[in-house]
C-alpha cells in the first residue's frame, strides 16, 4: 500500500501515518515542518518514508513532490489532503485581510494543489482514494470564524465536484469531516467542544471510512446528528443560536 499524507507534522496527519506505517505503507508525508517529519519518521522507525518538506499553497512544489512519490514508489493507492489551518478571523478588520487568504489558500487551494499531480496516474491505473479532510464546520457558517467555515463549505463542494467527475473511473473521492479531534488546532479553542474525540480514535474511524470508499462521512459519529440538523435549521432559528457560540482567537494561521 502506497499512501500520501498531507499537514503530515501533527495532529490528524501524524495519527494517519502513524496507522497506515503500522499496516506495512510506504508513506509520503509533507508538511511545513521538516524537523516535526524527521521526529515522525524516527517514531515510526521500519515504515518506509518519503518526506517533502513543503508548503501545501505552492503547487509546483506538491507538483515536485508528487512525481518524486510516483517515481519511488509507484502510483499511489490513496492521497489525503489534510493540511489545514484555523484562526479566528472578522470582515471589519482590516488586519485580518491577510489570514482570510491563508486560510483559504491552504484549506481549498492546498487541497486541489495535493490531488492535481496524482489523478491522471490514479486514474489511468483505474483505482485508488483521493481523501480530503473538511470540517462539520463547513455546514453552515459559524461567528468569528468566516474563513474557516467558508474553506471548509468551499472544500466539501469541490469535493463533490472531483468525486462526480471521477465516478466510473474507479477512483473513489472520500469527504471526511471531523468535529472537534484533540489537535494542536483545537487546543486553542476557549469554549467547550461537544464530543471532542482522541486523535487516535478519530484517525482509527477514518481509515475505515476511507477503506470502505465512504462518499462522506462525520467523525465521530455523534457529530453526524449535530451535521443532520444543522442542515436544517430554518436560517432565523440558526442564527439565534450560532449567534451564541463561542468564538476562536484571532491571529495568525500556524504553519502546518
Amino acid at each position: 500500500m502506497r499512501v500520501f499524507i498531507t499537514g503530515a507534522s501533527s495532529g490528524i496527519g501524524v495519527a494517519l501515518a502513524r496507522h497506515y506505517a503500522a499496516r506495512g505503507a510506504i508513506l509520503g508525508l509533507a508538511a511545513r515542518r521538516e524537523a516535526a517529519l524527521q521526529a515522525l519518521v524516527v517514531e515510526l522507525k521500519t515504515a518506509t518514508c518519503h518526506l517533502y518538506p513543503l508548503d501545501v499553497t505552492d503547487a509546483a512544489a506538491l507538483a515536485t513532490a508528487g512525481a518524486d512519490f510516483i517515481a519511488r514508489a509507484g502510483v499511489p493507492d490513496i492521497v489525503i489532503a489534510n493540511a489545514g489551518v484555523s484562526v479566528g478571523t472578522l470582515t471589519e478588520e482590516a488586519a485580518d485581510l491577510s489570514a482570510f487568504r491563508r486560510v483559504f489558500d491552504t484549506n481549498v487551494m492546498g487541497m486541489v494543489h495535493t490531488f492535481q499531480p496524482f489523478v491522471a496516474a490514479m486514474r489511468t491505473a483505474g483505482r485508488g482514494r483521493l481523501v480530503g479532510i473538511a470540517s462539520v464546520a463547513g455546514i453552515r457558517g459559524l461567528p468569528g470564524a468566516g474563513a474557516y467555515s467558508a474553506s471548509k463549505a468551499a472544500a466539501i463542494t469541490y469535493l463533490e465536484s472531483l468525486r462526480v467527475e471521477l465516478r466510473g473511473s474507479g477512483v473513489k473521492v472520500v469527504t471526511l469531516a471531523p468535529g472537534y479531534i484533540a489537535t494542536p488546532m483545537t487546543e486553542q479553542n476557549p469554549y467547550p467542544m461537544p464530543f471532542l474525540m482522541p486523535v487516535e480514535q478519530a484517525a482509527s474511524s477514518m481509515v475505515a471510512a476511507i477503506d470502505r470508499g465512504a462518499r462522506f462521512a462525520v467523525v465521530p459519529w455523534q457529530m453526524s446528528l449535530v451535521a443532520r440538523l444543522l442542515r436544517i435549521l430554518p436560517r432565523p432559528l440558526f442564527d439565534a443560536l450560532a449567534a451564541r457560540a463561542g468564538r476562536k482567537p484571532r491571529g495568525v494561521p500556524p504553519a502546518i
